[in-house]
């Protein structure tokens, strides 16, 4: 069955809301989220990377661990992974030999993302995952992922304003949805810092008898910090090195090891000596990732105001000077934001629009910034953005940082890979 094939005619049936098909066709399937520990992962921000991170530690301690992650960065079969390890296209097109009649028997059919969802959880029961690591796609109550009955461990790693059109707008509005994946007497992790935020999800952990942990920020600190990697020192695993960058690592981290403590204490064994191997090892794509080395080129999945932030910071953090920028957003982001945020910091801004139906037109993008005060330089695609702002950052002897949609990734790999 041609997995691809197929995902491109459910996506024409869109996104809706709602458990009901989902649920329904996991039942069809034998609940195999019902099947496996779970380990589910809500938040504006940071899923990913605590994904990564938490992935690379159980398996250092020996475990078997399947991941769900989205959106996809360059290939669907990104969205799986066993071990770190993606998964081949012919492993998708021969689980959905099976997934696609089961899909096509329902009088309401599924979702694209209802569709990865299940497969995610068949895939990792078939692969006799000890664990999985599953990430919602957006919310939480209402998130296809959000079917598991009794997860081993439910994980919010915080709370900003995003994708308020379906979330709503303010902080209440948003934790209210990340809440609902607090499951009756299953602990709860919650990273955030946000008051606001921590009043709901409380109260929503307190309804079900759900034991809630905040994760101990004030446990860990940055010994040293360069553009190669951190070292950072913890209350109980002791030295740990990372060289997943981007300042905001720290915050994940902290969200990590407070959930390896968590499960040591659900029975779950992790030596100390696989935390810290785990880290070290521990890489994330799309994350403040180094793609080249010369020139400097950066990619930074930063797509909301709080991400953002975390970017500016993670800039002036490394770099004393100024920066080429390149950026490509959703139009149904606080775009008018970001030229404050990363201003002081930017030479000149190439604007793209991702591949991607609600991207935003890159000449409105490049006018923001103008406004601003800033260079900025629309382009007509992701691809020419890379080229012409990869030729400015040479010719400066600037660093270049791409910043915006994970959309972006795709088209913007292979393009600098063509240039080399």
């Amino acid at each position: 069955m041609d997995s691809l094939k197929y995902l491109k005619k459910a996506a024409e049936r869109g996104s809706k809301l709602g458990l009901e098909r989902i649920s329904e066709l996991c039942k069809r399937l034998g609940d195999p989220q019902n099947a496996l520990p779970v380990i589910h992962i809500a938040g504006t921000n940071g899923k990913g990377s605590f994904g990564v991170m938490m992935s690379a530690v159980l398996a250092e301690a020996g475990f078997t661990v399947g991941s769900f992650s989205s959106p996809a960065l360059t290939d669907v079969t990104d969205s799986f992974r066993i071990n770190g390890r993606q998964i081949s296209i012919a492993e998708l097109d021969t689980l959905f030999t099976e997934l696609v009649p089961i899909c096509e028997d329902m009088a309401d059919k599924p979702t694209e993302f209802e569709v990865l969802t299940a497969a995610a959880y068949e895939l990792f029961r078939r692969k006799k995952c000890d664990i999985a690591l599953i990430e919602c796609g957006m919310g939480g109550d209402t998130d296809s992922t959000n079917v598991v009955e009794k997860p081993l461990l439910s994980v919010i790693t915080n709370i900003a304003v995003d994708h308020s059109a379906f979330l709503g707008g303010t902080i209440k509005e948003i934790a209210r949805h990340k809440a609902g994946i607090i499951k009756q007497g299953r602990p709860v992790l919650y990273g955030g810092n946000n008051s606001e935020a921590y009043e709901v999800i409380s109260a929503a952990a307190a309804e079900k008898n759900s034991p809630l942990t905040l994760a101990d920020h004030s446990a860990l600190e940055v010994v040293s910090r360069d553009i190669n990697k951190t070292v950072f020192r913890h209350k109980r695993f002791g030295t740990l090195e990372s060289h997943m960058l981007g300042t905001y690592q720290a915050f994940n981290l902290a969200n990590v090891l407070t959930a390896v403590e968590l499960l040591c204490n659900e029975g779950i064994v992790i030596p100390d000596s696989a935390v810290i191997s785990g880290i070290s090892k521990a890489r994330n794509q799309g994350r403040f990732e180094i793609v080249s080395e010369k020139p400097l080129i950066i990619f930074d999945g930063a797509h909301n105001p709080d991400g953002i932030i975390r970017a500016a910071e993670s800039i002036e953090t490394y770099f004393s000077g100024k920066v080429v920028l390149l950026i490509g957003v959703m139009a149904d982001k606080e775009y008018g934001l970001y030229p404050e945020l990363l201003g002081k910091f930017t030479d000149t801004a190439f604007t793209a629009a991702p591949d991607n139906p609600r991207a935003l037109d890159s000449k409105a993008l490049a006018e923001v910034f103008t406004a601003y005060g800033i260079d900025a330089v629309p382009c007509d695609s992701v691809a020419e953005g890379v080229r012409k702002s990869v030729r400015y950052a040479e010719t400066q002897g600037l660093p270049l940082i791409a910043v915006g949609s994970l959309y972006m990734y795709k088209e913007f790999s292979e393009t600098l890979k063509s240039l080399k």
